[in-house]
């Protein structure tokens, strides 16, 4: 009867754990990003790791710095990473922008073509 208990509550213990881990790890989706900070701008410089994007006049983002650093580090994998100077683009990111000039995002979560 014992055993059975402890079974029992290591069992649940272990599926516990195991809906906590698969939550921390699982694959960003494209429906993870609606909702995280974003802007949108041109693309101006092309970096081996970088982009710079001149910010949309009309962004929050802007009060910070007209001209952002974009890491193509991103976490969504589908994302686009290859652009060409010129390309309008939609940045999702976790708000931080660092206060350089140009200022800098290092977390990006995806960039987005945007076709006009």
């Amino acid at each position: 009867m014992k055993n059975k208990k402890i079974f029992w509550f290591i069992a649940i213990d272990i599926f516990v754990v195991g809906i906590i881990l698969f939550y921390l790890f699982k694959p960003m989706t494209m429906n993870d990003i609606y909702d995280k900070p974003n802007f949108t701008g041109i693309v101006t410089e092309i970096y081996d790791k970088a982009i710079l994007v001149s910010v949309d006049e009309d962004e929050d983002e802007i009060k910070s710095s007209d001209k952002i650093s974009v890491s193509l580090d991103v976490q969504l994998k589908d994302s686009m990473t290859s652009f060409k100077v010129g390309d309008k683009v939609k940045i999702f990111y976790d708000g931080i922008i660092l206060e350089t000039y140009p200022a800098q995002i290092h977390t990006v979560y995806a960039i987005l073509l945007i076709n006009e």
